[in-house]
C-alpha cells in the first residue's frame, strides 16, 4: 500500500500537468480557428491515431527494432571502451580526448557518408548512427564511476591479498553500477531519437520515414501522431532500464535519504 501511495504521489503532478496542457491545447485550437494542417487539436490527433493504427504500428515496430539493435551495440562499445580505459592508463590517455572530439561531430552529419558506404536501404548505417548516440553517456558514466572507487577500501583489499580481478569484481564494479545505469537510461532514450534521425537520412520504413512522408503531403496530424509515439517509446525504453536497475541493484535505492 505504501508503494502504491508513493507511486501516486510521484505520478499525479506530471500527469495533471500533461492533461492540463492537452486541455489548453484543445481549447486554444478551437477558439483560434487555426487551420488543421497547421496545428491539429489533440482530438484530431487521437482520431488519426486510431484511423491509421495499422500503418503507425508497422513503422513503430521498424523503429523499435532498429533502436534495440543500435542500443545494444552502443552499450557494448561504451562498456568495452570504459573498461579498456580503466584497466590501461595509456588507452585512457589516448582515447578520452578522441571521445570528446567525437561528440562535436553530430552522428547525423555522418549519415550521408554511411549511406554511400553501406547502401541506402541497408540497416547498417542506422545501427551505426544509433550506436554513436548511445555509447558516449555509457562510456563516460562508467569510466568516471570506476575512477571514483573508494581508494581507502581498494588499498585495504590489496593489503589483504585481493587480486586485480577480485578488486574489480567485489569493489569497483558494484560501486560503479548505479552510475552505469544512469548512463544506460540516457542512452536508452537517445536510442529512439537516434533511430528517428537515422530514418530521416534514408530507408523506406520507420517513424522517421513516416514523419518525412507525412510532412511532404502536409499531413500534420500524422506527424503529431508519430511524435507522440516517439515520446511514448522513449519513456518505455527509460522505464525498462529503470526497472532493470531496481531489480539488479535495489540495494542501492534510497541511499543517502
Amino acid at each position: 500500500m505504501k508503494t502504491g501511495t508513493s507511486w501516486w504521489k510521484r505520478g499525479w503532478p506530471p500527469t495533471a500537468a500533461v492533461l492540463l496542457l492537452l486541455l489548453a491545447w484543445q481549447i486554444g485550437v478551437q477558439l483560434s480557428g487555426i487551420e488543421k494542417f497547421k496545428l491539429p487539436s489533440p482530438a484530431d490527433i487521437g482520431r488519426e491515431a486510431v484511423a491509421s493504427f495499422p500503418r503507425i504500428w508497422m513503422h513503430t515496430e521498424a523503429t523499435l527494432h532498429i533502436s534495440l539493435i543500435g542500443f545494444a551495440c552502443g552499450v557494448a562499445v561504451g562498456i568495452g571502451l570504459a573498461l579498456a580505459m580503466h584497466m590501461i592508463a595509456a588507452v585512457k590517455s589516448g582515447l578520452y580526448p578522441l571521445l570528446i572530439i567525437s561528440q562535436n561531430i553530430h552522428p547525423a552529419a555522418l549519415g550521408p557518408l554511411l549511406m554511400i558506404w553501406f547502401g541506402f536501404l541497408s540497416p547498417t548505417p542506422k545501427i551505426i548512427v544509433i550506436a554513436l548516440y548511445c555509447f558516449f553517456p555509457v562510456t563516460v558514466a562508467l569510466t568516471d564511476a570506476l575512477a571514483r572507487t573508494d581508494r581507502g577500501m581498494a588499498d585495504y583489499m590489496r593489503m589483504i591479498g585481493a587480486s586485480k580481478a577480485q578488486l574489480f569484481r567485489k569493489l569497483e564494479l558494484p560501486h560503479a553500477l548505479p552510475s552505469l545505469f544512469s548512463g544506460l537510461k540516457i542512452a536508452a532514450t537517445y536510442s529512439i531519437m537516434g533511430a528517428v534521425v537515422a530514418e530521416f537520412l534514408g530507408g523506406d520504413k520507420g517513424l522517421g520515414y513516416y514523419i518525412q512522408f507525412s510532412r511532404n503531403q502536409f499531413q500534420t496530424t500524422r506527424v503529431f501522431v508519430a511524435l507522440f509515439v516517439i515520446i511514448i517509446l522513449a519513456f518505455i525504453m527509460f522505464g525498462i532500464v529503470a526497472l532493470l536497475e531496481k531489480m539488479l541493484i535495489g540495494w542501492n535505492q534510497g541511499r543517502g535519504e
